[in-house]
């Protein structure tokens, strides 16, 4: 009889603690589709439809670039002519990959990077104003890191031109918990949502095609089996398998008698 209480209370501990596992706590386990992995990317970073572009146009005559900058006065004129600030706006190019410029009209700016698109500007704006400078900056690159790093999130970076261990390194790196021999990174190409698993245990993750992020990657880190079984014990459970303990204790008390 009491070994019998014994089992069953055993089973009733494994029931109660066994409430997690690999599936239930992995994004994304299922392999994707023919042709969906990442097996090259471009070095260079291409602006998109939904990219908003800020672009300031300079030269050595102030009064010729400035029908070239669209800007919102947010202060008092002659604290603008004071201070020489003022907040310029943002181009977001449209689903057609056009944007609306100044004087220029529409231009098509999808498929360019900043090299490609600075080069156009400074020509066209050239046949207004001598020696046009033109500084062009994305100003919603951002990367979303979840899963297992210590400071999940989406990060809005400066720089057009950052690493994945960059990346990690604004999400305060993985937890000891995090999996780093099966990193998924999420990218939409062309329309289509692509993948790519990267090691960082080892430096051939150097040299792999997603090291470089583009604009709105999705870096996934999974837990690693020692988190999996931690994840299958918790404050709740210590309650119940209290609860169970005691409720055995008192029916060996019952049956011995």
């Amino acid at each position: 009889m009491k070994i019998r209480i014994l089992s069953l209370s055993l089973l009733a501990i494994f029931i109660a603690t066994s409430c997690a596992s690999r599936k239930d706590l992995i994004y994304f386990q299922d392999e994707p589709l023919s042709g969906g992995y990442i097996d090259s990317t471009p070095e260079q970073l291409f602006y998109k439809a939904d990219d908003i572009l800020t672009i300031i146009v300079s030269a050595a005559d102030p009064i010729a670039a400035k029908p070239f900058n669209l800007s919102t006065v947010t202060e008092s004129i002659d604290l603008i002519n004071a201070t020489g600030r003022e907040r310029m706006q943002n181009y977001l190019i449209d689903h057609n990959g056009n944007i609306e410029f100044p004087v220029l009209g529409t231009l098509h700016v999808a498929g360019m990077t900043r090299i490609e698109l600075t080069k156009m500007l400074k020509e066209r704006i050239s046949e207004y104003t001598k020696d046009p400078i033109v500084n062009i900056r994305l100003v919603n690159f951002t990367v979303t890191i979840l899963g297992e790093v210590s400071s999940p999130g989406t990060y809005t970076l400066e720089n057009e031109r950052v690493s994945l261990p960059e990346a990690l390194g604004l999400a305060n790196d993985l937890t000891i918990f995090g999996e780093r021999k099966n990193v998924l990174l999420i990218r939409e190409i062309e329309g289509r949502k692509k993948f790519a698993k990267i090691d960082l245990t080892t430096v051939n993750a150097l040299s792999s095609p997603v090291y470089y992020l583009q604009q709105n990657d999705v870096i996934i880190v999974e837990p690693n089996n020692a988190r999996i079984r931690s994840a299958n014990y918790n404050q709740n459970n210590a309650i119940l398998i209290s609860a169970i303990g005691t409720l055995t204790t008192i029916l060996a008390v019952f049956l011995i008698k």
